[in-house]
């Protein structure tokens, strides 16, 4: 048998077997992967039956139509060798001549597998950029299912894809490829000519003689291409069926904007180029996306001098996005880049349907601007389906069903019409569905949204969608914000978080012109808890703003709104830009409503909040008296959890005021009788997850004290923790009071960096200012505790002039105590003084005591580089000052860095064993953390002694 002419063609060589029609590898039976240009390499080798092939002659049959450069053949051969194996030289070099096959094939009946294919497809003109996988895919599909039907919204790719897989699967049909173009119809009565003339039959008679026309097939093992069959379809679903009947060998790829329905159709919805998501900023990995491929491609094409530099790529990137992937689309932004610039198209994406235009002159007139394309789609929709488009355009994101009919309740559609619309248009591919999840959502790409909204601004129904929009929305979020009480959290995001889009959108309406700022406001209130729960705090900020605008210049808010709105005011400011005077307004007007209201909960909400802005801002003996109020607030709770995080607000306080025993029987009994709620609502409660959190101060308190090895266990498991609950607000407060500071001071500087740069990103991408300033801050301890003094105080510097200028000052004398020490360390004493007065001027004022024993012994040791007479004295004083301090509060590991530089002094006096008598006591309380740097530190200086 013909290897090439039946349903399976298969070549044997050796231990290998190929399946032309299936373009497979096979080697001992088991399938070797191989590329699609690979297979071509190899296909063109064994058809010269030992011959040898010149390099042309195989990029012709591999790169048909198109010029490239000699090691991308290279590169193929070196993939078919390493495919090969141990029979690699089965594919020979020849030098100077090219390369040649040199298996023996088992089968007499080889004939050329280019040879004679009869084809009428159009040699390819353009590289087919990122649709690798899909070639594939679809070549593969091809050969599997007698009827595949690429289906796609325009500009998608469609064409381009059959016409590249029909150029692949050419050699697997024997009596060859055919394409049928039916985009220029416009009588359906033409279809059946069109695919005849392609066929090459010369045959007319009507439909009436179709049968007749079937039986002429015959038997030929063909592939036919009927592109463009949306405005045509219900003929050639016709003759789809009847061919499919009468000759079995008969393969046809259709490629439509919606299915034929035909039997035994397989329908391929061809995907948008992949794209990078909005947080990968590598400029190297953004230029692996096929979207980004194609714009840079074609922008080149028409300008090779386009800048391709890291701050290019990113705009490029963005564009691609905003187009969603489409290719058509993306070509045309490219041809206007390469003359207007980046800059101005990414700027005038909003008007894309205007001036994305100039297609090829040679294209079809609905492929020469991307209005065209929505125009050619849009005209082939009945009136109601037109409707019900532009109608859902108001939709941003994704979208319910429930929502969908929602919108058009009250119009002549009924519900099951627009059930039956919205899955009409779904298979026309003016909108996506996703069913990968439990709920089906739908969106349209946002092209598409334009074009509809457009319309509907035409018809002058715009505002009257967007108000029910916002109204729906409402509704929704009102009933929400009460299932969050009940409900667990995880269901709960994942119902809601969807939706988040659509709730931006409404706010804009209704905070716009000719919108309903009551229901904008009501909706922000509703909204916040999602906000929370995802850690959109500056964006919470910003609504909430908006709303109490309006608030305050008239707008009639009950009071428990304008509380709610209080309290979410309080809550964003904390950690975006509110300094202590905004966010305790905030706290204070809250606290005011809720007792006025007589509301408890919002009662303990908005001392929570004045007691963090208090501890957030130095002032800490003001914060205790406020944890105390708490307390007696919280005998009235309902909530019997809610006592415990007195607890902690209480051991927070403790050990801050440097009663680190005190601090850890709070903390303990905390942890002892707290139980979460199942639905995490202390998380928008009081912001935190309360447990993680009571861990920061705990892994503090005990480091302190000494208990090293354990606080770092504390540290990783609590780290691990707030990483596998998903709430980036817990994640950023542990890695800064908790993860960063106790890995740098216990120094293990390569867990510091990792908490670091986490810190670093999870505060930049959730718009954590402070926690951002922070992370700064630690990133400059750790640049000088590895003698980077040049660099590592200058990022120290800078992030606590933003935090001081903020009154962010929870850690600021921990930051200035560390810059004192380096700039002591890097020659400049007289700054570092300064520094370290200013350190503990604040850590009085504040009665911050918990640091107050390292800042005395930092200046002890700076006073000691002065040189001055009485220098050795004064430094032996604050040495002793701080380690009496570190005593009282039982801060063991405060006592040994004092200890040590008591040694160092004394032994410089002859004092050799009073300095080893006194570090040895301290060092005999330790029971753990003995590789510490602090620990191993002082054991040197024990046997040195």
């Amino acid at each position: 048998m013909d290897p090439v002419s039946g349903t399976s063609a298969i070549l044997e060589f050796g231990r290998f077997k190929v399946d032309v029609f299936r373009r497979e590898l096979y080697a001992d039976n088991r399938l070797v992967a191989l590329g699609s240009r690979a297979f071509d390499v190899l296909l063109a080798l064994i058809d010269a039956r030992g011959s040898i092939l010149s390099k042309d002659e195989i990029m012709g049959f591999a790169w048909p139509g198109r010029v490239v450069e000699e090691n991308s053949l290279q590169a193929q051969i070196s993939v078919l060798r390493t495919a090969l194996g141990e029979d690699r030289d089965l594919i020979r070099t020849v030098a100077g001549r090219g390369y040649q096959f040199a298996g023996q094939l088992r089968s007499s009946a080889v004939r050329s597998l280019s040879a004679q294919i009869e084809t009428n497809l159009p040699a390819s003109t353009s590289d087919l950029i990122g649709r690798d996988d899909l070639l594939a895919e679809v070549t593969a599909f091809i050969t599997k299912h007698r009827i595949v039907t690429l289906t796609g919204e325009g500009g998608i790719g469609k064409t381009k894809l059959a016409l590249a897989a029909g150029r692949h699967v050419l050699p697997s049909f024997a009596d060859g490829v055919c394409l049928a173009e039916l985009a220029p119809l416009a009588n359906e009565a033409l279809v059946s000519d069109t695919i005849f003339a392609a066929m090459g039959l010369k045959f007319s008679g009507g439909v009436a003689s179709l049968e007749n026309f079937a039986k002429s097939l015959g038997s030929k093992h063909t592939l036919l291409i009927i592109d463009n069959c949306e405005h045509v379809i219900d003929s050639v679903a016709r003759m789809v069926d009847l061919m499919a009947r009468a000759n079995p060998n008969l393969h046809m790829l259709a490629t439509s904007r919606e299915p034929l329905r035909a039997e035994g159709e397989y329908v391929y919805r061809v995907p948008a180029l992949d794209m990078p998501a909005e947080d990968v900023q590598d400029p190297a990995a953004l230029r692996q996306y096929g979207a980004v491929k194609l714009f840079v491609a074609r922008a080149n094409a028409i300008e090779d001098k386009f800048s391709k530099n890291s701050q290019s790529i990113a705009i490029v990137a963005t564009i691609c996005r905003h187009l969603d992937g489409i290719p058509l689309a993306i070509e045309l932004a490219a041809a206007r880049a390469a003359t207007l610039g980046l800059d101005a198209i990414a700027s005038r994406l909003d008007d894309r349907l205007t001036f994305l235009t100039g297609g090829r002159r040679t294209a079809l007139h609905r492929h020469q601007t991307l209005r065209a394309t929505l125009d050619w789609s849009y005209d082939l929709l009945l009136a109601p389906e037109r409707e019900l488009l532009n109608r859902w355009a108001i939709f941003a994101g994704s979208f319910t069903l429930e929502a969908a009919c929602a919108l058009v309740e009250n119009d002549e559609t009924s519900p099951s019409d627009a059930v039956d619309i919205l899955a009409n248009l779904v298979s026309k591919s003016l909108v996506y569905s996703d069913v990968s999840g439990e709920r089906v959502y739908y969106r349209l790409l946002e092209t598409t949204r334009v074009y509809a909204l457009e319309k509907l601004n035409a018809n002058g129904e715009r505002q009257k969608y967007a108000r029910r929009h916002a109204e729906y929305y409402q509704a929704l979020f009102q009933r929400a914000d009460s299932e969050w009480e009940t409900q667990p959290t995880k269901a709960w995001l994942e119902t809601y978080r969807r939706k988040l889009d659509n709730v931006r959108a409404a706010l804009d309406w209704a905070y716009s012109d000719k919108g309903d700022q009551t229901i904008g406001s009501v909706l922000t209130v509703a909204a916040v808890a999602l906000w929370t729960e995802l850690s959109l705090m500056d964006e919470c900020r910003r609504r909430v703003e908006t709303a109490l605008s309006f608030v305050e210049t008239g707008l009639d808010l009950n009071p428990r709104g304008k509380m709610h709105l209080y309290a979410a005011l309080g809550w964003s400011l904390m950690y975006t830009k509110g300094a202590m005077r905004e966010t305790g307004a905030a706290w204070t007007r809250t606290l005011e409503l809720a007792i006025e209201l007589g509301d408890n909960d919002y009662q303990l909400r908005a001392l929570w909040g004045l007691w963090a802005s208090h501890i957030n801002n130095g002032k800490f003996a003001a914060a205790l008296v406020l944890a105390k109020r708490f307390f007696e607030v919280a005998q009235n709770s309902t909530d019997p959890f809610v006592s415990p995080i007195g607890d902690r607000m209480m051991g927070v306080s403790l050990h801050f005021q440097g009663d680190e025993r005190g601090a850890q029987r709070h903390i303990e009994r905390m942890l002892d009788r707290y139980i979460p709620p199942k639905h995490r609502s202390h998380v928008v409660r009081f912001q935190f997850e309360q447990r993680v959190t009571a861990r920061i101060t705990f892994s503090q308190v005990i480091w302190l004290q000494g208990f090293v090895d354990r606080a770092l266990r504390t540290v990783k498991s609590n780290i691990d923790e707030a990483l596998s609950i998903n709430h980036p607000l817990t994640l950023c407060n542990a890695l800064a009071q908790s993860a960063c500071p106790v890995a740098l001071f216990v120094g293990d500087l390569i867990a510091a960096e990792h908490y670091i740069d986490l810190l670093l990103q999870q505060a930049s991408k959730h718009g954590f200012d402070f926690w951002h300033a922070y992370g700064r801050c630690f990133k400059g301890m750790l640049l000088n505790k590895r003698g980077n003094f040049e660099t590592g105080i200058a990022v120290l510097r800078e992030a606590i002039d933003e935090l001081r200028e903020a009154q962010f000052v929870q850690y600021l004398t921990t930051f200035l105590g560390s810059l004192a020490e380096s700039l002591a360390n890097a020659g400049a004493i007289e700054q570092g003084l300064a520094t370290i007065d200013e350190a503990l001027a604040r850590s009085d004022q504040s009665e911050e005591r918990w640091g107050l024993p390292e800042l005395l012994r930092i200046k002890g040791a700076i006073v000691l580089l002065t040189g001055k007479p009485t220098s050795e004295i004064d430094g032996e004083a604050l040495f002793l000052a701080g380690m009496e301090k570190a005593r009282k509060q039982s801060a063991l590991f405060w006592e040994l860095r004092c200890a040590m530089n008591i040694c160092q002094l004394w032994r410089g006096q002859e004092k050799a064993r009073e300095a080893r008598d006194l570090l040895a006591s301290v060092f005999s309380k330790f029971t753990e953390g003995f590789d510490s740097s602090d620990l191993v530190a002082g054991k040197a200086l024990l046997d040195a002694s």
